[in-house]
């Protein structure tokens, strides 16, 4: 096996196996146990799957792989602290909109070649990338795989506190 399809390889591995403890974890929690804190004041384990969420579906066009399937959750998970918003989604339709977006995104990793995955992103320019090549698909991945698993870690520490 070629040392790209290698570290391919085994950055694909790691970002589906964080999804699915991910998934794990989030989806047999109850809408009650959503709604705690991970400390006194900050944000609820609801928050943070809507977060990981709307982080996941950004993925899509950063990578130059299709338009997003769930913009609106920005604004609830983005762009706004928790509880700004009075309207949120409860854990069922979150769920269902997380499962669709990792699939979809899992779809779309599976097509990519490992020289495609040292492209570069689409927040990139080409002229910065030919001076800064490191700013590739693959980099983002490694990047994100990272988000996913602090925010998990800290999600299963504050479930494990109550």
């Amino acid at each position: 096996m070629a040392t790209e399809t290698s570290f391919t390889d085994l950055a694909l591995r790691n970002w589906k196996a964080t999804v699915q403890r991910a998934d794990g974890f989030f989806g047999e929690l109850s809408e009650e146990q959503l709604q705690q804190e991970v400390a006194p004041g900050k944000n609820r384990l609801i928050y943070i799957w809507g977060h990981l969420t709307a982080f996941n579906d950004a993925l899509l066009p950063l990578l130059g792989l299709r338009e997003r399937l769930h913009p609106e959750l920005d604004a609830m998970f983005v762009s706004n602290p928790d509880r700004k918003l009075e309207k949120t989604l409860s854990g069922k339709e979150l769920k269902r909109i997380w499962q669709t977006t990792n699939d979809t995104l899992w779809g779309e990793f599976s097509k990519l070649s490992p020289s495609e995955w040292l492209e570069r992103h689409a927040a990139v320019s080409e002229e910065d990338f030919a001076r800064e090549p490191h700013r590739n698909r693959f980099t983002v991945l490694l990047g994100r795989t990272g988000h996913l698993a602090y925010h998990l870690g800290q999600a299963m520490l504050a479930k494990r506190t109550k």
